[in-house]
């Protein structure tokens, strides 16, 4: 008997707030350190629910951020996609760590998307200029257990499986 799914327009708002929190305006002072939401929200959902949430819905959701931030068409889809394979694949390790721990995780992860995107950035010649480029891995990793805490409770509350 298959197994019916449910809460797939709670995954959906995650994901567009989570682009939503990326086009956020912020001053100046605070641009380097905007958190990495879109990889943040398919971490979570990724390690919530693997069998559910796939590369596909990593791939799509960088194109749209692609689109969004108007950056080469499949930057950010790549590396989106490589961080779902890798949490995908590590899941049940990273699920059982205190919160801690899974920022940690968490911290190697984005900034290894990071690092893809910057090799990618260098192939075309748009290198950032400077170290601030890795603000957003730390400031990921450091809103990483309040993001999960919150997350988790609303995937409880509506119950989506």
């Amino acid at each position: 008997m298959p197994r019916s799914h449910h809460g797939g327009f709670i995954i959906f708002a995650s994901f567009v707030l989570a682009l939503l929190l990326t086009m956020l305006p912020l001053p100046g002072w605070a641009q380097p350190f905007r958190p990495e939401w879109i990889t943040l929200v398919t971490i979570y959902w990724c390690m919530a629910l693997p069998s559910r949430i796939s590369i596909g819905w990593a791939w799509v959701a960088g194109l749209m951020l692609d689109v969004t931030l108007g950056n080469l068409l499949g930057l950010h889809a790549l590396s989106l996609t490589i961080v779902a394979f890798l949490t995908i694949k590590l899941y049940q390790r990273i699920r059982v760590y205190p919160l801690g721990q899974q920022a940690l995780a968490v911290l190697v992860l984005v900034a290894m998307s990071q690092l893809l995107t910057l090799w990618i950035l260098g192939i075309i010649g748009k290198t950032p200029g400077s170290w601030t480029y890795w603000l957003p891995s730390i400031s990921s990793a450091i809103l990483w257990p309040w993001l999960f805490v919150v997350m988790r409770g609303a995937r409880r509350h509506f119950r989506v499986t």
